[in-house]
């Protein structure tokens, strides 16, 4: 018997932007020093291929931003010109040799330029 995938269905109720658990933990432990912060994310105008990730602490959500609690201790807003661009994205800590990186998964993406700094989307 073949092992056949279910196609993912857009879901236009869906939160803008998901974390891995490693993520979580991750800023769970950065806001927990920085009291009375969330993580604001956005996108901005940048490098050769389009958009560059901007992830910021900031005081609260700003207006329009879509306000998200991937977790209990986890505020996160999304810059409201940038969810389109981020809709699916999911947030995820990646170990790198010995480094810790933030990865965005974006199913949005078409194109990255080399260096990784910014990218593109249909």
């Amino acid at each position: 018997m073949t092992d056949m995938k279910t196609p993912e269905i857009f879901d236009p109720n869906a939160p803008a932007v998901t974390m891995t658990d490693a993520a979580i933990r991750h800023f769970e432990k950065k806001l927990g020093t920085q009291e009375g912060k969330i993580i604001r994310l956005s996108t901005e105008t940048s490098g050769c291929t389009g958009y560059a990730y901007v992830l910021d602490f900031a005081d609260g959500p700003e207006e329009g931003d879509e306000v998200l609690a991937p977790s209990d201790k986890i505020t996160l807003s999304v810059a409201p010109d940038a969810v389109n661009i981020l809709r699916g994205t999911q947030i995820d800590l990646v170990v790198e040799g010995i480094n810790q990186v933030v990865k965005f998964n974006n199913p949005n993406v078409v194109a990255e330029c080399g260096c990784g700094e910014s990218f593109s989307v249909s």
